[in-house]
């Protein structure tokens, strides 16, 4: 691209973002350059793409990505269109309705959604470090407030299950506004409460009640919240190797030479459990475009164009932790990445 042309875009850009209503063209209230924010599981993907994208494409400016959480990204991105508002939210689960709804109020209509991948909610360790077979059900116990509705008693991982170490339950884990922590508590501890039939029955009466019995975190000192900073956890644990510690797959495959993946139900945390979903924890990875800002931000287009060449199973992606999406999967991600189709929201929940 010729320089004079990559002004001309910026110019564009100004006009456009004005026209958004987030952008004063005036005042220079324009941006020339990509932002994302949101996940920061799907943080360190999204650096690999922007690194690529600024060799690709050097006359564009380096985008900025910043690892805000998947619930933060979310409200940033909902909060309109414009140049103050980033053009992207990368996310480690689905939006949610409530989320596309306020995105819709504040004026952000059309929403571009693209999974680039998939991951697993690993529950590790140091290496040599405690090591125990896990299921959803002693997960649960053990971090629960309020496991089935009790009084949480429990102190050591033998308190929950007499198999298990008689060692105190000390687990390094993501704030509530990460992604990585909506993950856990739908598909595990939501799941090993639901072992409990009494508790189970309680999602078709009242749902708010089993959504604070099952999905409640204690607060007592076991479980310890991290913050969006995933390597900080990764140190924390390798620092005490009676600690566990819950992140994103890609963080236990780039820490495997200091850290060890738990089992869950008997499957380990592996590229191939999580591909094929028998690892319990295998979830989704996404990133959301605004479709108003693909024709305002100089390089939007082309940064969203690189996920594809990124993300395919053996790719630079796959080298850093990503799990490929499966081939229907990732066609209709790749066509999304290409004639960004708005998302229908009917199908959220």
């Amino acid at each position: 691209m010729k320089k004079s042309l990559f002004l001309a875009t910026a110019v564009a850009a100004s006009a456009l973002l004005a026209a958004c209503g987030g952008g004063d063209a005036a005042s220079g209230d324009t941006r020339d350059s990509i932002r994302a924010v949101g996940s920061s599981t799907v943080y360190p993907f999204a650096k690999a793409v922007s690194e690529a994208f600024a060799k690709s494409y050097p006359d564009f400016k380096s985008p900025i990505i910043e690892s805000t959480g998947t619930g933060g990204g979310m409200k940033l991105f909902c909060a309109g269109v414009g140049a103050e508002n980033p053009d992207i939210t990368n996310a480690s689960r689905r939006m949610k309705k409530s989320e596309f709804d306020d995105c819709q109020a504040n004026g952000v209509k059309e929403i571009v959604e693209i999974q680039v991948g998939l991951d697993g909610i690993a529950l590790a360790s140091a290496k040599g470090g405690i090591d125990m077979n896990l299921t959803p059900e002693i997960v649960y116990k053990a971090l629960a407030a309020k496991p089935f509705g009790k009084d949480q008693t429990a102190k050591t991982w033998k308190d929950v299950d007499p198999s298990l170490p008689d060692a105190p339950i000390l687990v390094y884990g993501p704030p509530s506004t990460s992604g990585t922590r909506d993950a856990l508590k739908e598909l595990i501890l939501e799941a090993g409460c639901k072992t409990d039939a009494e508790t189970k029955a309680l999602k078709e009466t009242d749902e708010d009640k089993f959504k604070q019995i099952c999905t409640e975190v204690r607060s007592d000192g076991a479980y310890v919240d991290a913050g969006e900073n995933d390597n900080l956890i990764v140190q924390k644990i390798e620092a005490n190797p009676k600690a566990l510690g819950i992140f994103g797959y890609s963080y236990l495959e780039e820490n495997a030479d200091k850290l060890q993946g738990l089992t869950v139900n008997g499957v380990e945390p592996t590229y191939e459990n999580i591909s094929s979903f028998a690892y319990p924890g295998a979830r989704p990875l996404f990133i959301y475009v605004k479709k108003a800002h693909l024709a305002a931000i100089p390089g939007l287009k082309e940064f969203v164009g690189e996920w594809p060449k990124m993300w395919g199973k053996g790719g630079p992606l796959a080298k850093i932790g990503l799990v490929a999406s499966p081939d229907d999967v990732m066609a209709k991600s790749a066509d999304a990445a290409t004639n960004f189709t708005p998302l229908n929201g009917d199908d959220l929940k």
